[in-house]
C-alpha cells in the first residue's frame, strides 16, 4: 500500500495503521520490544502524562521514518546513521501540522541536546541509543545547544524524547494503534 498523494483523512490513517501492522514487528534496534510496541508505549506515556493531542501523535509516530525511509535501518550496525527522523518528518509534513512534525524531526536532536545539558540523562540510555548517539553526532556542542534552545517546539521535543526512551518494556501492556485513530484523524491537515 503506497501513501496516497491525494487523500482523505481515513486514507492516511489507514496507511499508517498498515505500516504498523506490516512493519511494526521489526526489532527495535537491539531492544527487547518491537518497533510498534516501542512507538505505542511512547504514545501511551504521552497520554498518561497529559500530553497534548499533537504530542501524543508525535510520540506515536516518532519512529515512522524507519518504515518509510529509503535508507536501510540496518546501516547503524555498519556505523552509519539512517536519518530516520528526517524521513519520518518529511513524510508526516504532507499530512500533519508542525506541532506533530517538529518533535518527530527533532527527536534525535533532542537526545543529543539532553545528553549535553543533563549528564544524568546519558546514564539512563540503554546501549542502542548510546550507539546511535555516536552515529548522530554525539552530545551537542555549546553552540548547538544555544541554537536548539531557540526551537519554538522545544518543550514538546523534549517531552517526546523522554517518552521515546520510556517505551522499551516488553512486559508493559499498551493500547493498539486503533486507540489513536480518532486522535490522528483530528490532527490531519485539511486540504
Amino acid at each position: 500500500m503506497n501513501a496516497p498523494d491525494h487523500y482523505n483523512i481515513r486514507d492516511i490513517v489507514s496507511y499508517l495503521a498498515e505500516l504498523f501492522a506490516s512493519q511494526g514487528d521489526q526489532e527495535y534496534l537491539g531492544e527487547q520490544v518491537t518497533m510498534a510496541t516501542h512507538m505505542l508505549q511512547a504514545a501511551m506515556f504521552a497520554e498518561q502524562q497529559d500530553g497534548s493531542d499533537a504530542e501524543i501523535a508525535a510520540a506515536l509516530l516518532h519512529d515512522v521514518g524507519h518504515f518509510v525511509n529509503d535508507i536501510d535501518a540496518g546501516v547503524a550496525e555498519h556505523g552509519q546513521d539512517a536519518y530516520h527522523e528526517v524521513a519520518g518528518a518529511e513524510f508526516l509534513a504532507r499530512f500533519f501540522p508542525a506541532e506533530v512534525v517538529e518533535p518527530v524531526r527533532q527527536h534525535v536532536a533532542s537526545k543529543r541536546y539532553l545528553c549535553a545539558v543533563d549528564p544524568a540523562y546519558f546514564d539512563k540510555l540503554s546501549p542502542a541509543p548510546v550507539h546511535t548517539l555516536n552515529l548522530q553526532g554525539g552530545p551537542m556542542t555549546d553552540d548547538e545547544v544555544t541554537v536548539f534552545e531557540r526551537n519554538p517546539h522545544l518543550d514538546a521535543c523534549i517531552r517526546v524524547r523522554k517518552w521515546d526512551e520510556a517505551g522499551k518494556d516488553p512486559a508493559l501492556p499498551h493500547p493498539d494503534f486503533e486507540h489513536y485513530r480518532s486522535l490522528l484523524e483530528s490532527l490531519i491537515l485539511r486540504r
